[in-house]
C-alpha cells in the first residue's frame, strides 16, 4: 500500500491517511456566521470520500474579521452547539476535522460587518484608504480573540485548530513587510512582524493547553515586491516549531500577487505543471521537522506519492480537486489512479458568490 494511506499522528490527533481537505471558503453559513445542515452535509461528505483530515473553511474570530458572504464565524459562544453537531457527525462518518480560525484584516468587508477594517499599517487602493492601523490594545484583543475562537472549536469537538496566517489575512499582513510598515514593536524586523502571530499563539495554548493540535497555515512567499520571502518564511517556522506548533501548511501569494495568487487560473495540463511551491517545500524539509502539509496544484496520485516518498512533503494538502471529487481519496485507493478531474477554471465560486454555496459548476454540467 501506498505511504498516502499510512495511518500517522499530528500530535495527539491520529489520521487514517496524509491527504488533507485545505480550507476553502463554502459560502454555506447562515448569514450571521452560524453553521447549517447544508455545511455540515459538504463536511460529512468529504469525511465519507475518505480524507484524512477535513480543515473548514476560514472561521472569523471577531466580527470585523469577516471576509465575505455565509463565511462560517466562530466569534460566539452561541455557535458552539450547532457546531458539535457538525463534528459529531464528522467523527461519526469516521473523518477528523480541524477548524480553520481567520481574520481578514485590511482586506475584511465592511459592507458586510458594518465595521472599520484594521490592520498592521494603512492599506490604500485607488478609491483611498481601505483599512486603518491596529493600536497595540486592538494587537491584543484580536490575539485574545484567536484565543477564545480556540477555545470554542476545543469545546464544538474539533479535532483542533489552524491558524490562518496566509494569503494576505491579517496573521499573513503581519508578517509581511508590504503590508506592515510599522516602526513600534510589532514592526520592521523579522521578530517584530511575528511577535502578533506569537502571542495569538500563546494565547491559543492558554486556552486549549498543550495537547490539543494547533497548526498553522502560512505563505512560503508573498510573491510581491517587498513580500515574505522562502528564507523568512523559513526563519517563522523555526521559531513556530520552537514554540511547540504541531503542523505547518505551505500555500503562497496574497491578493496583489497577480498569477502566484493562492487560487490559480488555468487547466494544468500535466505532472510537470503541478505543485506550485516544490522548491520552498524542499527547502522547508531540510530545516524544519514539524510535519509540512503541502497545497498547490497537486492533481496526480504519481505526483502525490513523489513528495511524501521523497520527503518534500508529509502531508498533501486539496481544495479545488475535492470540491469536483469529494470521494477523490477513495477512488485513489480503490486503484484508480487517473489525474483528479478538477479543471482549476475557478467557476465553483460563483455559485458560493450567489448564495448557493460553493461547488463543481462544470460537473455538475456534464
Amino acid at each position: 500500500m501506498s505511504k498516502l494511506f499510512d495511518t500517522t499522528s499530528i500530535g495527539t490527533m491520529t489520521l487514517a491517511n496524509r491527504f488533507v481537505r485545505s480550507a476553502t471558503w463554502e459560502g454555506m453559513a447562515a448569514k450571521d456566521g452560524a453553521p447549517t445542515q447544508k455545511l455540515m452535509n459538504l463536511m460529512v461528505r468529504l469525511a465519507e470520500g475518505g480524507v484524512g483530515l477535513i480543515i473548514t473553511g476560514h472561521a472569523y474570530v471577531s466580527p470585523e474579521g469577516q471576509a465575505g458572504p455565509w463565511q462560517l464565524g466562530i466569534h460566539r459562544d452561541d455557535f458552539v452547539e450547532d457546531l458539535q453537531e457538525l463534528t459529531n457527525a464528522v467523527h461519526d462518518a469516521g473523518g477528523k476535522i480541524v477548524m480553520q480560525i481567520a481574520h481578514a484584516g485590511c482586506h475584511a468587508n465592511t459592507e458586510l460587518s458594518g465595521l472599520e477594517a484594521l490592520g498592521p499599517s494603512v492599506v490604500t487602493d485607488e478609491k483611498g484608504p481601505i483599512c486603518r492601523e491596529m493600536s497595540p490594545e486592538e494587537i491584543d484583543r484580536l490575539s485574545r480573540a484567536f484565543g477564545e475562537a480556540a477555545l470554542r472549536a476545543l469545546r464544538a469537538g474539533f479535532d483542533g485548530v489552524q491558524m490562518h496566517a496566509a494569503h494576505g489575512y491579517l496573521l499573513s499582513q503581519f508578517l509581511s513587510p508590504f503590508y506592515n510598515q510599522r516602526s513600534d514593536r510589532y514592526g520592521g524586523s523579522l521578530e517584530n512582524r511575528m511577535r502578533f502571530v506569537m502571542e495569538a499563539y500563546r494565547e491559543i495554548r492558554q486556552k486549549v493547553g498543550p495537547q490539543f493540535p494547533v497548526l498553522i497555515k502560512m505563505n512560503s512567499e508573498d510573491f510581491v515586491d517587498r513580500g515574505l520571502t522562502v528564507d523568512e518564511m523559513l526563519e517563522a517556522a523555526t521559531a513556530l516549531e520552537q514554540a511547540g506548533i504541531d503542523a505547518v501548511e505551505l500555500s503562497g501569494g496574497t491578493m496583489y500577487s497577480g498569477k502566484y495568487v493562492a487560487v490559480r487560473r488555468g487547466r494544468l495540463k500535466n505532472r510537470e505543471d503541478e505543485v506550485y511551491y516544490l522548491e520552498a517545500a524542499r527547502q522547508y524539509k531540510a530545516r524544519v521537522k514539524t510535519p509540512l502539509m503541502l497545497v498547490g496544484g497537486i492533481r496526480s496520485l504519481e505526483v502525490a506519492e513523489h513528495l511524501v516518498n521523497e520527503d518534500i512533503a508529509d502531508y498533501i494538502s486539496l481544495a479545488r480537486p475535492l470540491i469536483r471529487e469529494p470521494d477523490l481519496v477513495n477512488r485513489w485507493k480503490s486503484g484508480d489512479r487517473a489525474r483528479a478531474t478538477c479543471q482549476s477554471d475557478n467557476l465553483c465560486f460563483k455559485p458560493a458568490m450567489q448564495g448557493e454555496g460553493i461547488y463543481c459548476v462544470t460537473a455538475a454540467k456534464g
